[in-house]
């Protein structure tokens, strides 16, 4: 079962607002066992909607609209669906008690301009719109279902959740769809993919479809496999992902949307231990990560930013000879920081980083990008060198992930020892 995403909107195509409709409506349709083959944006004009209804007619065995539905005269969906259909626009009474409704609940009588919400196209079957006045539509023509709603997010997800998912569960007999994915961190994508190379060409022999899926500090492996029956494919999916995780463990530190700040504290609650930071060109960043977890007072006992050789020196201990010899970006210097850490956050681990996060700053034995990263841990320091790149927040952010999966590799160690 294929479906196309339409929205309409002017606002989409000049940047005004960002489409985050397409997105949540692809997830919960695939949730259902529904493929989005495409999604596009259109303006509001007639002619761009009826060319966009056609292509995705030719394409799609369910076409949902969104956007255009709102009682000004710029929202012209209802009157270009009329056209596409060759149908006329019809009153309908339940729909204007549903105005109505609303309208009472603000003391106000409904407007002449919001009485045409209750206006729909002769062949639709009208859909309550609990969250709005503008109703959601639904067309079954030449085979194919049109569902057209308002683009309003929480209007367009009452619809979806209450009338439109349903009845595309009830009507289709759709396949199961399932995805795994699996979260790794350290390793590039070419590098993963010669890595797995043969584990990949076993998925393809099994009809399993993987997706890489990188970003500057993680790659993502998707697994999605589909079929008539549920079991035999979490089945096989679990299988393979078994297999995946004895040729690349050192790199895998989570599934689905788990994050790295949350697979760290979960550990650290586990043993009963503490953490704390020593951050410098993260600038409080990693503290942030940590502390947006719910709970994480549990292990969490706070950050020292330093920025400065005298707070280096005043907050966490690092020596003044060992600044001026090595520089603040180096093995000793972050080593000192984040045993200093554990000293005055008095905690089990801690964390150091001190980097040239740029754009400038750069020497040539010391470019931009270049961090040291340091885990002081069950008596001991482990330190790493780095060099990422040139964007600021994005050596930033890789930074912070890569230290908390070195201590996350810490922990395991420990843990397993």
């Amino acid at each position: 079962m294929q479906a196309e995403i339409i929205t309409i909107g002017d606002e989409i195509l000049i940047g005004q607002i960002v489409d985050t409709n397409s997105a949540w409506m692809a997830q919960e349709l695939n949730k259902i066992g529904v493929f989005v083959k495409q999604i596009s944006s259109v303006s509001d004009n007639r002619t761009h909607i009826l060319k966009a209804l056609e292509e995705a007619r030719g394409r799609a065995d369910i076409i949902l609209i969104t956007g255009g539905l709102g009682p000004t005269r710029d929202d012209i969906t209802k009157n270009t669906l009329c056209e596409y259909f060759g149908v006329k626009l019809v009153f309908n009474d339940l729909i204007y008690a549903d105005v109505e409704k609303i309208f009472a609940r603000f003391g106000k009588p409904v407007t002449p301009v919001n009485r045409k919400q209750a206006e729909v196209p002769e062949n639709c079957i009208p859909l309550h719109n609990a969250q709005g006045t503008a109703p959601g539509m639904w067309f079954e023509v030449d085979g194919k279902v049109y569902v057209s709603m308002p683009g309003v997010p929480y209007e367009m997800k009452g619809l979806m959740e209450g009338e439109v998912l349903p009845r595309i569960k009830g009507q289709f007999q759709l396949p199961h769809i399932i995805h795994r994915t699996i979260l790794t961190q350290g390793i590039g994508e070419s590098a993963l993919a010669e890595r797995i190379s043969a584990w990949e060409d076993g998925l393809e022999t099994a009809g399993i479809k993987l997706a890489y899926l990188p970003s500057p500090n993680m790659v993502r492996l998707r697994m999605t496999v589909s079929g008539p029956e549920r079991a035999p494919l979490e089945k096989l999916i679990q299988e393979k992902e078994v297999l995946l995780r004895t040729l690349v463990s050192e790199y895998i530190f989570g599934s689905e949307e788990e994050k790295l700040e949350e697979v760290v504290g979960d550990i650290l609650r586990q043993r009963g231990e503490k953490l704390g930071l020593a951050e410098s060109c993260t600038g409080g960043y990693i503290s942030h990560l940590i502390t947006a977890i719910p709970g994480c007072s549990d292990y969490y006992e706070g950050s020292v930013v330093t920025y400065s050789y005298e707070q280096k020196e005043r907050l966490l201990g690092v020596k003044r000879e060992t600044l001026e010899k090595y520089g603040a970006v180096s093995k000793e210097v972050v080593s000192e920081m984040a045993a200093g850490a554990i000293r005055t956050l008095q905690v089990d681990h801690a964390i150091a980083v001190s980097g040239i996060a740029g754009p400038s700053g750069g020497t040539p034995d010391k470019p931009v990008g270049t961090v040291w990263i340091a885990v002081a841990s069950g008596g001991k320091v482990i330190a790493e060198k780095y060099v990422f790149g040139h964007q600021r927040l994005r050596n930033i952010h890789v930074s912070a992930d890569t230290a908390l999966n070195m201590l996350r590799k810490q922990l395991l160690a420990a843990t397993n020892s």
